[in-house]
């Protein structure tokens, strides 16, 4: 039963500054503006917001920890704490936008779900919020992070869900998106398009960034409470941007603290070998969107490399190619060998296994902390858990691995 019926005009923001929009196929508008249309009467329904809140703290687990890393801090030499997002159920912030979105194609009466995933953490979270909803789920996944991210695969598996492999193009999460785009216009009528990141379409972005900001919202009030301040920084990765505009959001009109957002340099920006969308792209259209790309002379994309499967996109979501531009949110970057160190650093120093993303934010921790003092406070956006790429970073850091 779609509890959504009806029509509404658009009247969400669908561009932030010059980035964003909707350039897709005209067979998709109907289904943006029943999406968009849907969203806006589920930030207005009390019904919707108490099951969200319900789900968000009973099923997820929030809030998540705001944990001070003693030991991290006393090695770097400045304040470190870690939002434990990878606490939460699912082992990543993803399911803050699963159960979100779940819950809102449950209330649009939709029949069938599609989701696309890099690393599988957003694949998972669709997956589970299929099971919990009782709606069938299909997920799309290139084959070269089906190789790399077997735990995922089979914990999607387990949740009912249908795996669909994608071998064209890079066989990475843009192919993955894609093919979930050609979907949605065969079968718009029941499906509901599940995406993972603030890229996309109009209105996805926002959509996304709504139901992960409540991490930078925990992170606010949490921050306070312990040290009576806010942060000087907070760092957090970035691929399509999901968990950096979650914990971003919060504190865009605090100008005191910076925010900074580490994108995967690969094995250096120097090289084709990476997936530094801002750092090295340019803007362009890609997946419905005006944004930042990696792109060559014609306009063609070029192909991004990544250790992490989540941030092997070549491209980034709108609002933070925005905050580039107005220079509310600094870019950078860390390469392979940085963040196989921090992985291992993190892990060493207080027994947290990062996801190889967040590993990303821990590398440039490290960096910029040669330039600090006790007295300076960082927080850090552990996006997810590292169990999925234990053996693929053991394997890249020289060690032996067993996966049976």
């Amino acid at each position: 039963m779609n509890l959504y019926g009806g029509k509404f005009k658009m009247r969400l923001n669908t561009k932030f500054g010059k980035y964003g929009g909707t350039y897709v196929s005209e067979l998709l508008m109907p289904a943006l503006e029943e999406l968009e249309a849907a969203y806006i009467r589920s930030k207005k329904d009390r019904k919707f917001q108490r099951e969200l809140k319900m789900l968000l703290k009973e099923y997820a687990g929030r809030p998540t920890r705001l944990y001070f890393a003693k030991n991290l801090s006393e090695k770097l030499g400045c304040r470190i704490y870690l939002k434990r997002e990878d606490l939460l159920h699912g082992g990543a912030h993803k399911t803050n936008n699963g159960i979100g979105q779940g819950l809102l194609a449950k209330y649009m009466g939709k029949t069938r779900i599609i989701a696309e995933t890099g690393a599988g953490q957003h694949g998972f979270a669709a997956a589970m919020a299929g099971a919990f909803f009782d709606i069938k789920t299909e997920i799309y996944m290139g084959t070269k992070d089906i190789e790399r991210q077997k735990m995922n695969v089979n914990r999607m598996k387990l949740c009912g869900a249908k795996i669909n492999p994608v071998s064209l193009g890079s066989c990475t999460l843009k192919d993955a998106i894609s093919e979930c785009l050609r979907d949605w216009v065969a079968n718009v009528k029941h499906t509901y398009y599940l995406l993972g990141t603030v890229a996309g379409p109009h209105p996805y972005p926002s959509i996304v960034r709504d139901f992960q900001k409540v991490i930078g919202e925990e992170v606010k009030e949490q921050i306070l409470k312990k040290e009576k301040r806010l942060p000087d920084y907070i760092l957090a990765c970035v691929g399509g941007g999901s968990n950096a505009m979650g914990i971003f959001n919060a504190f865009l009109k605090e100008k005191k603290v910076k925010l900074i957002g580490v994108e995967p340099a690969g094995r250096g920006l120097n090289t084709k070998f990476h997936g530094a969308a801002i750092c090295k792209g340019s803007p362009g259209i890609f997946d419905g969107a005006l944004s930042y790309l990696l792109q060559d002379k014609h306009g063609q994309i070029n192909e991004s490399y990544s250790i992490s499967a989540g941030l092997d996109y070549p491209g980034v979501g709108s609002q933070l190619s925005f905050l580039h531009d107005s220079k509310r949110v600094r870019f950078t970057a860390a390469t392979d060998k940085e963040t196989l160190a921090a992985f291992r650093l993190l892990a060493e120093t207080e027994g947290i296994i990062p996801a190889l993303e967040s590993a990303h934010a821990v590398a440039y921790a490290i960096k910029i902390s040669k330039g600090l003092t006790k007295e300076n406070l960082i927080v850090i956006n552990l996006s997810g858990r590292g169990d999925k790429d234990v053996f693929h970073a053991m394997k890249a850091l020289g060690g032996k691995s067993d996966e049976n």
